[in-house]
C-alpha cells in the first residue's frame, strides 16, 4: 500500500466514522435547557431590522457564508504506513470537518487567522456586532446552552421574516467550532463572477441541487452589492438591460479603485422586502451581478427562474426547504467543538 492510498482510505474511514457519530439536529433541541433561546433571538432580530433594513440581508448572508465554508482538517501528519497495512494514528491527529459551525463569527488571534478578511467576505460581510448583542441576550437566560452556529441560523430565518419572507422549522444542536479556514473561505463561497456550471458545481459540492441554488439565489432579492462585484458586468456584458447599467454607471466608475465600495441594491424595485422580484429582474435582464445573470440565460436554470418570477408562493415555499438543507451542512454536533461563550473567540 503506498502513501497516498493509504492516506486516502484513512480519510475514507474517517469521514465514514464521522458521518454518524455527529447525530442529528432537533427543532426542540433547546426547549428543556433554554426555553426563552427562540423569543430572545427573535425579539433582538426584530429591533435589529427595525433599526437598519439591510442587516436583514445581512443577517441571512452570514448563515450561507458560514455553512459553505468546509474543509475535513488535519492538525498534523500523524499517520504511520506500513508495507501491508497502514494506522491512523488517531490518538494524536484531530480532525475537524467545518460547515454550519459559527467558524465565520471568529476573530483572528495568535493561534487562529479567521476567514473574516476572506475574499468573499473581507469589506462585505457584516452583522458581527448584532450577533455579539443576541449572544449576550440569550447568554443572560441560559449561559453556556445555546451555540453561535445555532444563533446565526435562527437569526437568518427571523430576519427574512421580518422582510416579509417565508418562516420555516430551524433545526438545532448545531456546536461550534473551535477554528476557521480562511483559504477555504477564500475557495468555498461561489464568486459573483461564477458562470452556472460553476454555481451548479460549487452548491453540488455542498449536497444542494440546482433547485436549491435558484431557490437560495433569490435571497438577493434583499441586500445591497459593492460596485467591484458588478462594474465588469455593467461595462462589459451584453445580456444586461441597457437602461439598467447606464443607471448604475453613474455611481460606480470603469476604472478599478474608484467606487470599488460604493453600494447598489441587488434588486432595484424592493430591495428591502423578502419576495420574488428578483426574478422578475432576471427576465428583463436587471440582474445586478453576473452570477445573477447566470441563471437566466439560456441555461438550465430558466424554466425555474420563470416559474419564481410568476409564483411567490412557489419560491417561498422552496426557498424554506433549501434553507432548511443548507443549514445543515456538516453541523458540529454532539461532543464536538464547543458553546462558544463569546463567539469572536474559543473559550
Amino acid at each position: 500500500m503506498t502513501i497516498n492510498s493509504g492516506l486516502i482510505a484513512c480519510i475514507a474511514l474517517f469521514i465514514l466514522c464521522s458521518s454518524g457519530a455527529n447525530g442529528q439536529l432537533s427543532p426542540t433541541f433547546y426547549d428543556k435547557t433554554c426555553p426563552k433561546a427562540m423569543s430572545t433571538i427573535r425579539a433582538a432580530v426584530k429591533q435589529a431590522v427595525a433599526n437598519e433594513k439591510r442587516m436583514g440581508a445581512s443577517l441571512l448572508r452570514l448563515h450561507f457564508h458560514d455553512c459553505f465554508v468546509n474543509v475535513l482538517r488535519f492538525s498534523r501528519t500523524d499517520f504511520m504506513f506500513l508495507d501491508t497495512f497502514f494506522s491512523c494514528a488517531l490518538f494524536n491527529c484531530i480532525f475537524g470537518v467545518q460547515g454550519c459551525d459559527g467558524s465565520i463569527l471568529l476573530d483572528d488571534s495568535s493561534t487562529i487567522t479567521g476567514e473574516k478578511t476572506a475574499v468573499p467576505n473581507n469589506n462585505s460581510v457584516r452583522g458581527f456586532d448584532v450577533i455579539d448583542t443576541i449572544k449576550s441576550k440569550v447568554e443572560a437566560v441560559c449561559s453556556g446552552v445555546v451555540s453561535c452556529a445555532d444563533i446565526i441560523a435562527i437569526a437568518a430565518r427571523d430576519s427574512v421574516v421580518e422582510l416579509g419572507g417565508p418562516s420555516w422549522t430551524v433545526l438545532l444542536g448545531r456546536r461550534d467550532s473551535t477554528n476557521a479556514s480562511l483559504s477555504a473561505a477564500n475557495t468555498s463561497i461561489p464568486a459573483p463572477t461564477s458562470n452556472l456550471s460553476a454555481l451548479i458545481s460549487s452548491f453540488r459540492s455542498q449536497g444542494l441541487s440546482t433547485n436549491d441554488l435558484v431557490a437560495l439565489s433569490g435571497s438577493h432579492t434583499i441586500g445591497k452589492a459593492r460596485c467591484t462585484n458588478f462594474r465588469a458586468r455593467i461595462y462589459n456584458e451584453s445580456n444586461i438591460n441597457t437602461a439598467f447599467a447606464t443607471s448604475l454607471k453613474a455611481s460606480c466608475p470603469s476604472a478599478s479603485g474608484n467606487g470599488d465600495n460604493k453600494l447598489a441594491p441587488l434588486d432595484l424595485l424592493t430591495p428591502t422586502v423578502f419576495e420574488n422580484n428578483y426574478y422578475k429582474n432576471l427576465k428583463s435582464q436587471k440582474g445586478l451581478l453576473h452570477s445573477d445573470q447566470q441563471l437566466f440565460n439560456g441555461g438550465s436554470t430558466d424554466s425555474r427562474v420563470t416559474n419564481y418570477s410568476n409564483s411567490k408562493s412557489n419560491f417561498f415555499k422552496d426557498f424554506a426547504v433549501s434553507m432548511v438543507k443548507m443549514g445543515n451542512i456538516k453541523p458540529l454536533t454532539g461532543t464536538k467543538g464547543q458553546i462558544r461563550k463569546n463567539c469572536r473567540k474559543p473559550n
